[in-house]
């Protein structure tokens, strides 16, 4: 009998695995959400090709996304969007409330861009801040290894998901002194085991402060430059992302409740685009926005408050 539930079990892993592989062949649907062309009636005389990227309180008054526009958002459609139309989605969201608890995370680049070129380019090659082997050990963790953030809203700090692969063993010393967390797992694997322990990792503070991208209003920031000041700090792997390798800083707004598009950046560079996601959230709080709930800001939504249209 044993046996027969065993055979039963990996059938319906099985199953789920390709009618997961099924549902991957069609990427989503792109939503109708407006945007602003790229500004070309602008000339630079030291460059005429280049082109003015589109001034983000014109596109806010001019294209103001509503209510309807952001619930059509997801981590999905929005990773397949040009670097200019993630631009302009950030360009016109505030911060909302700081987020709390396990946020499931994606990261994506712009077209032809991966981890590993955008440091690179950033850091000079492997002459930059940072030696060749530590940035395999941050693109290895960036491509497949990274699962999201765990805000400590109360306390203003926040933790990585990291999985606990065997991969991440050589840098993380004894793993039995490592904070751990458990979180649903994904794809076909969930039907069989549906939880999954993940390490907690490279520690920031978290605050609300300017954007890089768009200073008319706050971002919340997540800074790993003094991540060394919080309970469960390891110099190894966590001193890569602080002031003593990459310095970087994530920041972070509201798309929709339980949905926060980020940026990534390396001293102060833009590096990469992340979307982080609860969907427990997203449902218990997605009726009262769409029906025009004001949002309960943690941070400085702007002088000017975003422009209200028809849902």
């Amino acid at each position: 009998m044993g046996q027969v539930r065993s055979v039963l079990r990996w059938g319906v892993a099985t199953a789920a695995l390709l009618l997961a592989a099924c549902g991957d062949a069609t990427p989503p649907a792109m939503p109708a959400i407006p945007f602003a062309l790229d500004d070309t009636s602008l000339k630079d005389p030291d460059n005429p090709t280049k082109v003015f990227h589109a001034d983000f309180a014109r596109v806010e008054f001019e294209f103001p996304l509503s209510r309807a526009d952001r619930m059509k958002l997801t981590p999905e459609n929005v990773a397949r969007m040009s670097q200019e139309e993630v631009d302009q989605i950030y360009g016109r969201l505030t911060a909302g409330p700081i987020p709390d608890g396990p946020y499931k995370g994606d990261l994506f680049f712009a077209a032809g861009d991966s981890l590993r070129s955008r440091l690179d380019e950033i850091l000079g090659g492997i002459a930059g801040r940072i030696a060749a082997d530590k940035l395999d050990v941050l693109e290895v963790i960036g491509r497949g290894l990274w699962k999201g953030k765990m805000f400590y809203r109360d306390k203003r700090e926040l933790r990585n998901l990291i999985s606990n692969s065997p991969a991440m063993l050589p840098f993380v010393g004894d793993p039995t002194t490592i904070m751990e967390t458990k979180i649903p797992r994904e794809g076909w694997l969930g039907y069989v085991l549906p939880s999954n322990k993940v390490w907690l990792l490279f520690p920031a503070k978290l605050y609300c402060g300017q954007s890089l991208l768009d200073g008319r209003r706050e971002s919340i920031i997540v800074d790993y430059n003094y991540g060394d000041e919080i309970e469960g700090y390891r110099p190894s792997p966590d001193s890569l992302a602080g002031r003593g390798g990459l310095r970087i800083r994530d920041e972070v707004r509201m798309v929709r409740p339980g949905f926060y598009l980020g940026r990534a950046y390396t001293n102060r560079m833009f590096l990469l685009n992340f979307t982080v996601y609860n969907a427990d959230v997203a449902e218990k709080d997605a009726a009262d926005f769409a029906a025009g709930k004001p949002i309960a800001e943690s941070c400085w939504p702007g002088e000017a408050p975003l422009r209200a249209v028809a849902q």
